[in-house]
């Protein structure tokens, strides 16, 4: 056989642990880089790589390698491979193609239909027919990947990802992988684990992976034995005995193995889950060998009966604010039941946020650094033992919550209510001190980052500590304000403990942040229907000017749940502002018109803001006001989405070089004739924004959907750039799904 240049793919963080997986398969001249490693071999060594590998996502077989400077660069090296040798003319193929740092070409989907036009044509002009294009499972998979001016052209030996094992059902949604299961496995022991005859049990098992993953391991189970397509069996040069063979030798281990599998247990609290894990693990083939129960958290304890093991499981990471600190109380519970119930065992857990792993009251041996998708995370590995075991920081004593609860009821609950009351003046209390050290050492980096960039109005804490799920705000105006939201606690956590730990953090905000506390305003933010945000709470009328790139602006405390200006776009309005001189400037959604002030005090020549609300297009207009601007700017009270649907329709629709639009993520507010959900009706407001956009023109799009994702497919001839990480400022970096951010563009074609 043929010694082939060879290359996995895996994902960050596991290079090691692939390096490691392929020279247990016997494989040699292996060299790890960034998300992969190279190695060299034979069909049977890749194939090898292909059944056997838990921690790869690809096996990619090198064809070519060769310079790409130009568009015609690309389509030549791919025209150097004889495609004859690899499909027939009537198979079907597909193109991956990726790029970095590439002048030549930085438009993937452009690049795969370059490489699919060279792969054509030559067929096309030796056999006069063509094959065909098949993205879900095609004779052959073809990956480019482009970097700077090198190109590497291979085959695509796993067809589709590796970590798709066969026995998930694929209509589940699925946090974690599996080849990330098998890392976590595989980073404690596990293996060895098993050998000794170790139980491992999942307590918050899901759909049952880490269970499978763990199953498979201890059975000498081929991760790749139940798939029943790869990117090879259409491949012209497949060796179907020697894959044969090899799969064949693989099911003989898998029965070997299982004859000497230990207790495997998983436990979840719901039912449509554990139904899941069921059938996922039925679909594995190990419904013998695999127990599933319905339990909760506190109630998980091993039998008598069980060896001590692992104890292994991905628990919720609270990444939506408002979940924080109820996630906060179950890793208290989570590490109240492996004190008590599993001394003696192992444990590990996979998290984002390293404050939750203190909430176990377990110390952990060096966390490991993993990646899920493109979260970087971290496996904790922990000894249940007594001299592992601590007091949380943010455990508070009876004596302590006895001198807060004197004061809670002088903290108002209210939704909008101004901090008037006078919380007491030093509270000592271990997670008080926790909580005024962090917003400390915050406003140590960013108020001398604010400083060097002229920034005045800051976020500088949000939910750090999820026991104080707030969100604190600097407004330097007059004199500094501080604007305080909690987000509300869940329904299960005690309102008591939740009052007292409100009392503890407004004791602490004035005296960290040199301030009175009469300049403290308190906010409750609850789940918010339609468009609450925007309605009026109060009316005091007070407002005050604060400036932002130059711009003055009017921001209100106490009447509104938000104060008039959206920090987080900071960034973008200054880029907006930069852009505008000469310009004609849209503002969709305006709000209180922020972004039209930047447009017109960095020139633009017009500008239109359109809001549904009456009382925040006066706003914008007061906003402007302040400021010494020329130029011509209308304002238009009107629904936004009727009034551009309208627009676009005109025979000659206004033309703008500057659109800004931020909509809502949902809203049926009385003033609107339909429901506007932006997943469902992305398309077609950017679409009809991209009508009245001039041909050299910017359209700013954003949302603060969290779940959101653009349909690239559907906005097909236009240039989209994901934008996010640069228009997030440095004070909100901790909450990288803030919002997202996109630059389009028309693409004209020049005469």
């Amino acid at each position: 056989m043929p010694t082939y240049s060879l290359f996995a793919t895996t994902p960050k963080a596991m290079e090691n642990l692939l390096t490691l997986e392929l020279q247990s398969l016997g494989i040699e001249n292996i060299k790890a880089t960034v998300a992969g490693v190279a190695f060299q071999g034979d069909l049977e060594t890749a194939y090898r790589a292909c059944l056997w590998s838990r921690t790869a996502n690809r096996i990619l077989l090198v064809l070519n390698s060769f310079t790409v400077k130009s568009q015609d660069d690309l389509y030549r090296g791919v025209q150097e491979i004889n495609w004859f040798e690899h499909l027939n003319p009537d198979d079907s193929f597909a193109v991956s193609f990726s790029a970095r740092n590439s002048e030549a070409i930085n438009n993937t989907h452009f690049g795969a239909l370059k490489v699919k036009d060279a792969i054509v044509d030559q067929m096309r002009a030796a056999f006069n027919c063509r094959p065909s294009i098949n993205t879900e499972q095609p004779s052959i998979r073809i990956n480019v990947h482009l970097q700077g001016e090198s190109a590497q052209l291979s085959l695509d030996l796993s067809g589709e990802s590796l970590h798709r094992r066969g026995y998930r059902d694929v209509s589940i949604k699925a946090p974690m992988k599996e080849n990330l299961a098998a890392a976590m496995l595989l980073r404690c022991g596990w293996a060895d684990i098993a050998k000794r005859g170790g139980t491992l049990l999942d307590p918050m098992c899901g759909s049952g992976t880490l269970l499978l993953e763990g199953a498979m391991i201890a059975a000498d189970y081929a991760p790749g034995l139940l798939r029943d397509y790869f990117g090879f069996i259409g491949w012209k040069q497949h060796d179907a005995e020697c894959w044969k063979k090899l799969r064949a030798e693989a099911v003989l281990r898998k029965n070997k193995g299982l004859s000497k599998l230990p207790v495997i247990i998983g436990f979840d609290k719901e039912r449509h889950t554990v139904n899941t894990a069921l059938a996922h693990i039925a679909n594995a083939g190990l419904a013998k060998y695999c127990h599933i129960e319905r339990r909760d958290i506190e109630d998980a304890a091993p039998a008598e009966s069980w060896q001590a093991g692992l104890v292994i499981c991905n628990p919720p990471y609270g990444e939506r604010l408002g979940e924080e600190a109820e996630i906060a109380e179950l890793y208290k519970k989570f590490g109240t039941t492996l004190k008590t119930k599993f001394q003696g065992w192992q444990a590990a857990l996979i998290i984002s946020n390293p404050e939750l792993g203190f909430r176990l009251g377990i110390r952990s041996q060096k966390p490991i650094t993993l990646f899920n998708g493109a979260l970087e995370c971290k496996l904790l590995r922990l000894n249940i033992e007594e001299s592992a075991f601590f007091i949380p920081k943010a455990h508070t004593t009876e004596e302590r919550i006895a001198q807060v609860t004197e004061n809670v009821g002088r903290v108002s609950r209210e939704p909008v209510e101004p901090c008037t009351q006078q919380p007491p003046a030093e509270i000592e209390n271990t997670g008080a001190i926790m909580f005024a050290n962090r917003l400390q050492k915050n406003l140590k980096t960013l108020s001398k980052w604010a400083k060097q960039n002229a920034i005045t109005c800051y976020r500088v804490y949000d939910a750090d500590l999820p026991e104080y799920a707030v969100a604190i705000d600097i407004y330097q105006s007059e004199q500094t304000w501080v604007h305080v939201q909690e987000y509300e606690p869940p329904k299960t956590i005690d309102q008591h403990k939740a009052n007292q730990r409100l009392a503890e953090l407004l004791a602490e905000i004035p005296r960290v942040l040199g301030v009175n506390r009469e300049q403290v305003v308190l906010k409750i933010r609850r789940k918010q229907k339609n468009t609450d945000q925007y309605e009026k709470h109060g009316d005091t009328g007070h407002f005050h000017t604060v400036i932002e790139g130059g711009c003055k602006l009017l921001v209100n405390f106490e009447d509104y749940l938000d104060t008039g200006l959206f920090l987080d776009h900071r960034p973008i309005r200054l880029k907006i502002q930069q852009q505008a001189k000469g310009k004609r400037f849209l503002n969709l959604f305006a709000y209180t018109g922020s972004a039209t002030v930047h447009a017109a005090v960095g020139g633009a020549i017009a500008s239109t803001t359109v809001d549904m609300s009456n009382t925040y297009i006066n706003w914008a207009k007061n906003n402007l006001a302040l400021n010494t601007t020329s130029g011509e700017h209308e304002f238009i009270q009107a629904d936004c989405i009727d009034w551009l649907t309208s627009e676009a329709k005109q025979a000659q629709p206004r033309q703008y070089d500057l659109i800004f639009l931020d909509p809502p993520t949902f809203s049926n507010s009385k003033r609107m004739d339909d429901v506007f959900d932006i997943q469902l009706d992305h398309i077609k407001l950017i679409n009809n924004a991209l009508s009245l956009l001039a041909n050299d023109g910017i359209l700013y799009f954003s949302t603060n959907f969290r779940r959101f994702k653009i349909d690239l497919a559907a906005l097909a001839g236009v240039r989209i750039d994901d934008i996010t990480a640069i228009s997030i400022p440095k004070d909100f970096a901790r909450n990288a799904k803030i919002h997202y951010c996109w630059s389009i563009q028309k693409c004209v074609e020049s005469k």
